[in-house]
């Protein structure tokens, strides 16, 4: 990436431009239930100004480089909290009741059930619910959300900070424990 940082008069605003394609990349790389894309991106913005704030050219690292890793290290962070949020569902309480199109979709159904079709549902989604609460531990919560969320190993391992094989295990676990 060129900057073209070597002028000291720079504006905040050209700084923004230069690191918003960077920015963008990494927000859009990120799928996160309940993080939306400009979020990310002004977490990302946040950690550009933190650098901007904290730059220190004296301790021998370019602006680039400091700024990247300042940005990162914000998204990162942002992660990390929103990643605890997204194990909401399978602790907090839910009324199935407030969220009956989502039980109708999640089953995939082409027309309104009965009502009968509709408790057999209800009881096999709490059912379901109550195995990860009582049989999951907290990381095997949030690695297999993060997994029926579509992620990958590698994303996985990236949002939580483990290794690919952490990951493994703790989904082969999870499917041992739910079977």
């Amino acid at each position: 990436m060129d900057t073209g940082l070597s002028n000291k008069n720079i504006t905040f605003t050209s700084l923004v431009k230069v690191f918003m394609p960077y920015i963008n990349k990494r927000a859009s790389r990120i799928r996160l239930v309940g993080v939306m894309h400009e979020d990310i991106v002004q977490e990302g913005l946040i950690g550009l100004l933190n650098a901007i704030e904290a730059y220190d050219e004296t301790r021998g690292s370019s602006f680039e480089s400091f700024a990247i890793s300042c940005i990162d290290n914000r998204i990162i962070s942002a992660l990390r909290q929103a990643a605890t949020k997204s194990n909401a569902p399978f602790t907090d309480y839910m009324s199935l009741s407030e969220h009956e199109e989502e039980i109708y979709s999640f089953f995939d159904l082409p027309h309104q059930p009965s009502p009968e079709d509709v408790v057999i549902m209800k009881e096999e989604l709490a059912a379901v619910l109550s195995m990860i609460n009582e049989n999951l531990s907290i990381f095997e919560k949030k690695v297999l959300a993060l997994y029926l969320e579509g992620y990958s190993y590698i994303a996985i391992g990236e949002i939580l900070h483990t290794s690919t094989k952490s990951i493994d295990n703790a989904l082969q676990r999870a499917r041992k424990k739910l079977k």
